[in-house]
């Protein structure tokens, strides 16, 4: 199978990983607003880790976590994307969207617009017949997020 394509929006760049991107991502793992309904931060061990095999998943699966750039003004301004979740639950196995920005890009429209077009692709391109998004509660930031059903 090819690697995952680029995707473009109107204001976005979905594509694979640049070694430039990791200390941007680092630092986002590392921010207690953004990671405040996971466990906990990552570290930039942790964030190296998951790091190292962001393109592969890419091109194994046809899809995965994609950065995301907002076409020039910031050349990482985090992720989004489909992935499989690795633990189990009543709901898997599932393909799941998700994404994480740093808190400068919070309120702009940016994780609606990458998660559209990461949910396109998904059952457009990938021919998926269902992806699940889930999160806590009260993350009421992402349950404002406001996708799409399938097209």
């Amino acid at each position: 199978m090819s690697e995952a394509p680029e995707i473009r929006t109107p204001r976005l760049l979905l594509r694979r990983w640049r070694p430039t991107d990791l200390d941007p991502f680092a630092a986002m793992n590392a921010d207690l607003r953004v990671m405040e309904f996971f466990r906990s931060t990552l570290s930039r061990e942790v964030s190296e880790s998951f790091f190292a095999r962001l393109n592969e998943t890419l091109d194994t699966q046809r899809f995965g976590w994609w950065a995301v750039e907002i076409r020039g003004i910031a050349p990482f301004a985090g992720f989004v994307g489909l992935s499989v979740p690795g633990f189990e639950t009543h709901f898997t196995p599932c393909v799941e969207t998700g994404w994480r920005f740093p808190f400068e890009y919070w309120n702009r429209g940016y994780a609606t617009e990458a998660a559209r077009a990461a949910l396109m692709f998904g059952f457009e391109q990938a021919r998926l017949n269902e992806i699940v998004a889930f999160t806590v509660p009260s993350n009421v930031r992402s349950r404002r997020i406001r996708a799409v059903s399938r097209p």
